[in-house]
């Protein structure tokens, strides 16, 4: 597709720097009543009730998932586990007699049999952990954006009830700072500096460099997440009072004693540094560091993005744009919607996480 990770890969490694097809699914309409809204400054809008997901899950696992989700949501995650354990043991089966029947004159056909399997069984792990992502919104009780071109009304895009406030609650004090910084980059409006009214001024935005802003927003979280992780577990496994490293790039310049000296200019920035500590972490990455925490590490996850992007942004049979037309929405609808790419990279950092403790990913 135009707009997914294709031209995302370019855009999102400034980043850090600059921090420096279907039907919508509804999904627990009877639990809150709330809607996405596409409006004018006339009085016709289009609402949509409950959550709307762009992306329908078609798979067996997807469609059983979609069901559990709506009407168990409880026991959703142990029965995530109880697909991902069968897709793992029928997958492994099939592997087996691939492998016993090597030589033999059936070798051919079940190699066949092996790569449809394992097609299937990929597709299905994909709705999984679509699902296992819806999951996490649906406990925020917040509503994804449904179809982009079934929010647009005579060209204006807004979303309300916005949510900003649950879609900024999952993050750290440290990682919310971040997608912050992002988020003012990539829009161009400071919340430094803007007031109530200076967030509902309109502004334009080609749906194109929508698509690659939202995807571009999916890869950050993915990376924060990724990041974050990293630094936590650094900072616990690096007992040593003598390196302070950044990013893994090696020992700090200045001697311990040094460091720690009353004269020393570390000692003032403590207390800013216990703030943005994960900040100064990550803008000590070079681009290979910032290659590795961003890259997806399953081919899985990739899959899933364009997916999600596709369904989102594009048209229902090629998965091209159906048009490039100039959308009119407000900062605060644009910052609304990139909060929940931010969120949805985060969530799928999880889900992937999550998944490949019970079926091996296909690596990227």
């Amino acid at each position: 597709m135009d707009c997914c990770l294709s031209h995302a890969k370019s855009s999102f490694t400034t980043l850090p720097a600059a921090a420096a097809f279907r039907r919508p699914i509804t999904f627990w309409a009877r639990r809150r009543p709330s809607f996405v809204v596409a409006s004018s400054r006339s009085a016709s809008r289009c609402e949509f009730s409950g959550l709307s997901a762009p992306l329908v899950p078609t798979t067996p696992a997807g469609r059983f998932l979609t069901g559990v989700l709506l009407d168990d949501p409880g026991n959703f995650q142990v029965t995530a586990t109880e697909e991902l354990r069968r897709l793992a043991a029928e997958r492994d089966v099939v592997a087996a007699r691939l492998q016993l029947s090597l030589g033999s004159d059936e070798a051919c056909l079940h190699r066949r049999i092996a790569e449809l399997k394992q097609n299937e069984c990929q597709n299905e792990v994909e709705d999984i952990m679509y699902m296992m992502i819806l999951h996490k919104f649906s406990e925020m009780r917040v509503h994804l954006v449904p179809k982009l071109s079934k929010c647009i009304y005579k060209g204006r895009f807004e979303i309300w009830p916005s949510k900003e406030w649950e879609l900024e609650s999952i993050h750290s004090f440290e990682v919310l700072q971040m997608v912050r910084e992002h988020l003012s980059a990539v829009i161009g409006c400071s919340r430094g500096n803007a007031n109530v009214t200076d967030t509902w001024v309109t502004t334009k935005i080609q749906r194109l460099r929508l698509c690659r802003l939202y995807t571009a927003s999916i890869l950050y979280g993915y990376f924060l997440k990724s990041a974050s992780l990293r630094h936590f577990l650094e900072r616990v496994l690096n007992t040593s009072t003598s390196n302070f490293s950044i990013g893994g790039q090696g020992q700090s310049q200045l001697p311990v004693l040094e460091i720690f000296s009353v004269e020393s200019n570390f000692i003032g920035c403590v207390g800013q540094m216990s703030q943005e500590n994960l900040r100064f972490y990550v803008m000590g990455f070079d681009q290979e560091m910032i290659q590795m925490c961003a890259k997806l590490k399953s081919i899985e996850a990739m899959n899933l993005i364009d997916r999600h992007s596709c369904a989102l942004f594009g048209d229902e049979v090629t998965g091209l744009l159906e048009t490039d037309d100039v959308i009119t929405t407000s900062f605060a609808g644009l910052k609304r919607f990139l909060l929940e790419a931010v969120d949805f990279g985060s969530f799928l950092w999880e889900s992937e996480n999550s998944v490949s403790d019970v079926y091996m990913l296909d690596e990227n």
